[in-house]
């Protein structure tokens, strides 16, 4: 018994010192990842990171762009480093994730992150925005829609999430937050071949994913209280009440798909597209679930094509 104990302990402290991370302070963070042009605002209890650039004009509405689970809004820079000459480009890190870190009050609700949005317009003096969101920042997105339909002209909704489905595959860090007890682990024991893992799975071609993107989606999940937030929001049941309110939809909306995702499949697509009474719905072919990041040229293209309309 005691040879088998010491085994076990030898075993887990090996496991630790290979694999196991404290937490980052975010002034560790921020000086890679904080560079100009971020900033931060006082909000909801919160220090939340976000970026506002482009032209400020007033004939010209902004473009408000939320991430989804697990990133931040360096999802959206090649958009944004295009955009930005056109039109005023806002980005937050939604909470739980990126540099403005968990809620306060642990609530990670879409009804939570919807008056969040609202809230962060408002301190951003938007009235009246275009407004689109990937995965789960596209649930958000539809969401607030439903809710301040006078805040939202036009909706971009990127492999957005909302309808009960079954994922073809989900990222290992996602099934692992959803297993009770064991759950706990990923709060100081986290691989980094598991944020490459999981990086590869939204990606239909793996040959994109660097070194530098995994670096992102690895030390950013360290940001202190991210790991615990994760798993704190992934452990939430879906909403099954809210999809019917997308039929009461009137923006023009347009509904960007990767074919190849398989954590939101491309089924979802469909139904938006049967629901929404006034939408666009592009699929885009050997592209997974995160567009903006894997195909951002044409993806962008699709973008701005649906702006002139």
């Amino acid at each position: 018994m005691k040879k088998l104990l010491l085994s076990i302990t030898a075993f887990i402290a090996l496991i630790l010192l290979f694999f196991g991370y404290t937490d980052r302070s975010v002034d560790d963070l921020k000086e890679k990842y904080a560079t100009y042009p971020s900033s931060f605002i006082d909000m909801d209890g919160m220090q939340v990171h976000y970026r506002d650039e482009g032209l400020k004009k007033d004939s010209l509405l902004p473009i408000v762009l939320i991430h989804g689970t697990g990133s931040s809004l360096h999802t959206f820079d090649e958009w944004t480093n295009d955009l930005k000459f056109e039109r005023r480009i806002l980005r937050m890190d939604i909470p739980a994730f990126g540099l403005t870190g968990p809620f306060p009050d642990k609530d990670y609700s879409i009804d939570h992150y919807v008056d969040f949005i609202q809230h962060f317009l408002v301190a951003n003096g938007i009235k009246r925005c275009i407004l689109g969101g990937n995965s789960l920042g596209g649930n958000i997105a539809w969401q607030f829609t439903t809710k301040y339909p006078h805040m939202v002209d036009k909706l971009i909704l990127i492999d957005a999430a909302g309808y009960p489905m079954v994922s073809k595959s989900a990222p290992i860090a996602f099934r692992i937050a959803r297993i009770p007890v064991l759950n706990n682990i990923l709060t100081f024991i986290t691989p980094r071949f598991m944020a490459t893992s999981s990086v590869e799975n939204v990606y239909a071609d793996r040959s994109k994913v660097t070194g530098e993107l995994v670096d992102r989606y690895f030390e950013l999940t360290l940001r202190e209280g991210n790991r615990r937030a994760l798993i704190d929001r992934i452990q939430l049941p879906l909403d099954s009440t809210a999809y019917p309110k997308i039929k009461s939809i009137q923006q023009p909306t347009l509904v960007l798909w990767g074919e190849q995702d398989l954590l939101i499949p491309v089924s979802v697509a469909q139904r938006f597209h049967e629901d929404l009474p006034n939408d666009t719905l592009v699929i885009m072919k050997n592209v997974g679930h995160v567009p903006m990041e894997e195909s951002p040229k044409e993806s962008l293209a699709i973008i701005k094509a649906f702006l002139k309309k």
